[in-house]
């Protein structure tokens, strides 16, 4: 609520970054700094060294997958009233998720770990304990997704209730504007962190999930897929920092205390946020505030192709597909 005005009334060196964690509260917030601090290190043309690049991406990705263990573990309440296991696993999985941005930001969920030109702080000491940490919940991950496909996606109700409901054709999902899973699971090829590349992931080795069912069985289908390929990137970057030399840690870039961009300047960048495509539009006025502060919410997109979506479905069928969308109330509200 009022989130564009009031970054309007912040310094975009010290009082805006704290906003973006509130647009997501289901984990995403690393991935909404992210857009703001792309938008004004474009803005001001800000380097970012590549040790924050790793760091960035390997926090991205966390966060990333606690988003969407929350999204398929709150559908599975909501579908197939699974509380007892898919639901409690999803908690149990997202806590050590958690627990890893709480060691490494000191916040468990208003992160506010992203600065101008790099992080607030280097990987918590020692950090051999962290990166041995990290290596046991990536590699627990394979078997706990095979958990979830026996107990979601190979389950004959959660079928009945997801597979040809809530369909959107590709070029519906183009036409409204979808991104993220929802349009990966209409088939849709698109991935802000190839097709704009940013942080560290064009050196990465990792693929796009997408899904041509067009239902709300793909969207799910999608988001278990792009967990397992977030933590194949987590995993290359624990590797990365591991072997960095200590002489090259460098966390943040030398930005000045007080950004002033040129006056008339304008700048759109956008990120692959957990819900999709998470843009940020910001016109200067020579000041070291905003003149204007327009955020671009996936969510918001998403949730418009739900008309047409749900059109001539069952009541209990709308309850499905709006699920599928995992959309987040502070990207949609105006």
């Amino acid at each position: 609520r009022c989130e564009e005005q009031m970054c309007q009334q912040g310094t975009y060196r010290h009082q805006i970054m704290p906003y973006p964690d509130r647009w997501d509260w289901g984990g995403g917030g690393i991935l909404n700094e992210w857009a703001y601090a792309r938008t004004a290190e474009s803005l001001v043309d800000i380097e970012v060294p590549d040790y924050a690049q790793v760091v960035r991406t390997m926090a991205a990705e966390l966060s990333r997958i606690l988003s969407h263990f929350l999204a398929i573990g709150t559908y599975a309440l909501d579908i197939v009233g699974e509380f007892t296991a898919a639901f409690q696993y999803a908690i149990r999985d997202r806590e050590l998720a958690q627990d890893l941005l709480e060691d490494l930001t000191g916040q468990r969920l208003m992160f506010n770990y992203f600065r101008l030109g790099g992080v607030a702080w280097d990987l918590p000491t020692p950090r051999e304990e962290f990166f041995e940490k990290v290596r046991e919940f990536v590699d627990g991950l394979p078997e706990k997704l095979t958990e979830y496909r026996n107990l979601l996606t190979s389950n004959e109700l959660f079928q009945v209730r997801t597979v040809g409901v809530g369909e959107l054709p590709p070029e519906r999902a183009k036409a409204y504007g979808c991104t993220g899973p929802v349009a990966r699971g209409s088939g849709v090829d698109y991935d802000l962190r190839r097709d704009d590349p940013y942080g560290y992931y064009e050196e990465l080795d990792w693929d796009i999930v997408t899904d041509d069912g067009c239902d709300n069985f793909a969207r799910v289908a999608v988001r278990l897929g792009e967990i397992a390929e977030s933590a194949k990137i987590v995993d290359q970057c624990i590797d990365l920092l591991e072997s960095w030399p200590e002489d090259d840690r460098t966390v943040q870039a030398n930005v000045p205390r007080t950004l002033k961009p040129d006056p008339d300047t304008e700048i759109y960048r956008a990120v692959e946020a957990a819900k999709g495509e998470l843009g940020i539009y910001i016109r200067a006025d020579g000041t070291e505030k905003p003149a204007r502060f327009k955020i671009r919410g996936p969510s918001f997109s998403n949730l418009q192709a739900l008309p047409a979506m749900a059109e001539g479905e069952y009541v209990p069928d709308l309850i499905a597909t709006i699920g599928s969308l995992d959309t987040i109330m502070g990207e949609v509200d105006r």
